[in-house]
Order: C-alpha cells, then structure tokens, then sequence
C-alpha cells in the first residue's frame, strides 16, 4: 500500500468563477500543490531541498486528466488525499481524490484527478535539454 497524504484545503474567493463554483484550472493547481506535498511530507524535506538533494530539474507532469463529481464553493474547507498509484522507471502516476463534507458528518468525493509525471534531470549531451532519469529507490521505498 502507498502512502497516503493528507492536504487541508480552504477554497478562496480567487478559486471560484463568476456561479461560485471553483473554476476546473483551480482545481489542476491544488492537485499539484497537493504532488509537491506529498514528496515533501515522504522525503522530509521541501521541494527546492529535494530537487537540490537528488540532482533533478522536477517532476513535470506529462498527462492529466480529472473527473469532477461535486462542486465546491468559496470558504469551503476540503481535503486532497494522495498517493502514487504506480512506478515505473523514471515515469510515475499520481492519484488525487478531494474530498468534501457531506453535512452529515462524512465526506463525498468532489473531484478526482490522474496525473503521470517524469523524474528529470540535465541531459547529460545538452544541459539546455531534459532527459528522465531512474527514480532513485530510496524515493520509491518513501513512497510506496
């Protein structure tokens, strides 16, 4: 089983669209946000100390998708639960469901998003280029 993190959210007035409902693109940079916390919470360490410690340029996402299921309104306070979903190489997926309360004192399922993404580092021809590199199993021992 992969870890699990846990991000406390609290949708903004800058999150919502004119129906005051969080326009999607929002949604997109809280579930990067909520990638770039997990590895922290996993390595230990915030994300320029990581990408210094292991010698990569980042984790670009290289596909996206999301489902949106309920909206969510300014003032809302959601949860974005985490985990990677697989590993491969230097390629990995990453599993995100916000979660919000139902009123009755449980939860729903708000929005949902899929993202693959690449542990990168300098081409070592052409430092102007990137090139996927092997995702050290150190990292993947943190997190799976």
């Amino acid at each position: 089983m992969s870890l699990v993190h846990l991000r406390p959210v609290t949708i903004e007035w800058g999150d919502c669209d004119a129906a005051g409902i969080v326009f999607y693109p929002r949604y997109f940079a809280m579930f990067d946000w909520s990638t770039a916390s997990l590895f922290s919470h996993a390595l230990g360490m915030r994300k320029p100390d990581w990408i210094r410690h292991y010698g990569i340029v980042g984790i670009p996402m290289v596909d996206t998708r999301g489902r949106f299921i309920a909206p969510s309104s300014f003032g809302d306070e959601v949860v974005i639960e985490s985990r990677v979903a697989k590993f491969g190489r230097s390629s990995f997926d990453i599993y995100h469901r916000l979660l919000k309360p139902d009123g009755a004192g449980g939860e729903v399922l708000g929005a949902e998003c899929w993202e693959t993404r690449v542990w990168v580092g300098r081409h070592p021809d052409d430092p102007a280029r990137m090139k996927g590199m092997a995702i050290p199993p150190e990292v993947m021992a943190r997190l799976g």
